[in-house]
């Protein structure tokens, strides 16, 4: 069961990554290159990316015992963050019909809810830290810089709550705050709930 679900993971995740690479070409007069800049500047895409390689990673290697505990909680919990803050912050600013909607349901719904699954079942417990939560913060903090860098030269900005253009850089610095705690709270939620299954086990 621990293999197929890892299949599952894998193939929806990369079906959805490439079926919104295909829309984004297909619906944009930008160049295709900035097109492809921009697709990989979406935090969703590059941690969806992250779940697919680690999942189709997990079908070539052992599967004896559980999986590694603080990689594995650490795309859980990142991948979990893309699904929350779509839900409740990004979900209302548009209305994707047909293909584009059925790709946004597994990229911020599907795929977060089967991670946390096979997380919860599968991965190992007993070694999660509270300081594992400084590590885990590297990869969004260089994300935020990577995007507010870009940014400054190009006027994009993939999410509204971090527009410099349109917000300002200290309601951008308010809202970047905000999401570090909340990512604070989920890192700490996963954390706890692993380490209390840990002892149960």
């Amino acid at each position: 069961m621990k293999k197929i679900l890892a299949f599952i993971i894998c193939s929806i995740g990369w079906f959805a990554i490439i079926v919104q690479y295909y829309l984004m070409i297909e619906n944009t007069l930008l160049p295709f290159s900035e097109t492809t800049v921009r697709f990989f500047s979406f935090f969703t895409i590059l941690t969806n990316i992250i779940v697919a390689v680690y999942f189709t990673k997990q079908l070539f290697t052992s599967f004896s015992g559980s999986s590694n505990s603080n990689f594995l909680t650490a795309i859980t919990v990142y991948i979990l963050i893309v699904g929350i803050i779509y839900q409740v912050i990004l979900r209302s600013s548009w209305n994707p019909t047909g293909l584009q909607r059925f790709v946004d349901e597994l990229l911020h719904g599907v795929i977060p809810f089967l991670t946390l699954v096979y997380w919860y079942l599968y991965g190992k417990k007993s070694g999660l830290k509270y300081g594992n939560m400084i590590k885990w913060a590297i990869y969004p903090l260089i994300y935020l810089f990577y995007i507010l860098i870009r940014g400054g030269f190009s006027g994009f900005y993939p999410y509204p709550f971090v527009n410099v253009s349109e917000i300002g850089i200290a309601q951008t610095l308010v809202n970047s705050f905000y999401v570090l705690i909340f990512f604070i709270i989920v890192s700490g939620l996963l954390i706890s709930i692993g380490r209390f299954i840990g002892i149960k086990r």
